[in-house]
């Protein structure tokens, strides 16, 4: 699994850090920082984090990752 940020549309809601604290966290106010490959076991909670970003900055790429949100009652919204 590969997790990408976009840190230009990243407003810093913290909505991530406070569902995947192992994967992202807060830098002071603003700065998001984060592990762009965590561990599989991370993986639904890296999903929640994904669907719960309130501007989409989150990307979530890896075999098996719109199977396993979908599992998991994640939705995109859609």
């Amino acid at each position: 699994m590969r997790v990408v940020v976009d840190l230009n549309r990243c407003q810093g809601y913290a909505q991530c850090a406070f569902l995947a604290p192992d994967v992202f966290a807060m830098h002071g106010e603003e700065a998001l920082l984060y592990d762009g490959q965590p561990d599989d076991t991370r993986r639904l909670d890296v999903l929640r984090a994904e669907a719960a970003c309130p501007v989409k900055a989150i990307t979530v790429e890896g075999a098996g990752a719109t199977w396993a949100a979908e599992g998991a009652g994640v939705s995109d919204g859609g």
